[in-house]
């Protein structure tokens, strides 16, 4: 006689059996992996009134926008670490073969001197916005309520870090070949006082200091990243292009594949969150705020980059582009 009262056990990945085929690569190191989203618990297995969890259960729990099922999300290129540093391990062989080609062929000896100047201003103290980029993804990756959306905001960290890592490689480079250009040495206070740099220092700053979780998405990846990529990667590449400095130029491009990847999983998480016209309201009401602050941005940005008079208007009509493609 059977026992019909006896559970059975759970198969493996329970969680994805009702996709009812065998889950992918993916599924299986990707997703419901948080273990501090637990319904009607503390985020955190300590004292509910303890500050971490106070801030998770404001800043996450009680975000501006809100979603019933945020496990739902998926990275619509699918990526895993395993695959991930597959993909950049190519990128990077990329990126260093460029080095090392214009290195042998003195690239930087050959540059205009008027354009060394400038790149001492507005391409190597990038380095400073491209750690901040790195440092807001890493807060998304933080606060974020879902595993899915976790490994996309770590991705793009990371990303970002190399971004600031080539910057860096670059940044010696041109100090080796110009030992009195200020490379190297001169950054930060260009960083902080020069007027091309103010409005993204102030854009950046205030997304580091914004709390709420899917507000700093908003900010992050709808606003800030589309206005520096648009900005200080594409205009700034073209305008290297213009003086010969093909390195930069086909550097700028290399770092735009990473953006549209970006792109593509924030377009998706938009998506999901569209679904709710509450949700629909408050994005709108952010955009009001921040898209100003980097149209500003890309305007003192832009306004010194040589030999470049349209370079702020289709670096802002672009960001309206791609806020469009995203769904707001």
């Amino acid at each position: 006689m059977t026992d019909t009262g006896v559970l059975q056990p759970l198969k493996t990945w329970s969680h994805l059996a009702g996709r009812r085929r065998k889950p992918s690569e993916y599924e299986i190191v990707s997703t419901n992996l948080l273990y501090n989203t637990r319904p009607d618990a503390p985020p955190y297995e300590v004292d509910p009134g303890v500050f971490m969890n106070r801030w998770y259960i404001e800043h996450r729990d009680g975000s501006g926008l809100q979603h019933a099922d945020w496990n739902s999300f998926r990275d619509p290129d699918e990526l895993v670490y395993r695959t991930y540093t597959m993909l950049q391990d190519g990128q990077e062989t990329y990126v260093f073969g460029l080095f090392d080609q214009f290195d042998e062929r003195e690239h930087d000896e050959a540059l205009d001197p008027a354009w060394v100047e400038q790149l001492a201003v507005l391409y190597t103290p990038a380095r400073y916005l491209f750690h901040a980029l790195q440092m807001a993804s890493a807060y998304l990756q933080q606060m974020s309520p879902a595993s899915t959306i976790t490994n996309c905001c770590a991705f793009q960290a990371a990303d970002s870090m190399r971004w600031m890592s080539h910057t860096a490689y670059r940044t010696k480079e041109l100090q080796l070949t110009y030992p009195d250009a200020g490379f190297g040495t001169g950054e930060r206070e260009i960083w902080e006082q020069h007027p091309a740099w103010q409005g993204f220092r102030e854009l950046i700053e205030r997304a580091l200091t914004t709390w709420d979780w899917t507000e700093a998405f908003v900010a992050l990846n709808l606003v800030v990243k589309p206005a520096v990529e648009e900005a200080v990667l594409r205009q700034l590449g073209n305008a290297a292009r213009h003086q010969g400095d093909m390195l930069l130029g086909m550097l700028t491009d290399a770092q735009l594949v990473d953006a549209d990847r970006h792109r593509r999983w924030a377009g998706v998480l938009v998506k999901m969150v569209s679904e709710d016209p509450a949700n629909v309201a408050q994005l709108a009401s952010w955009l009001d705020v921040w898209v100003p602050r980097a149209d500003a941005a890309i305007a003192a940005f832009c306004a010194a980059l040589p030999d470049s008079p349209d370079a702020a208007a289709t670096a802002t009509a672009a960001t309206r582009d791609v806020r469009r493609t995203l769904g707001v």
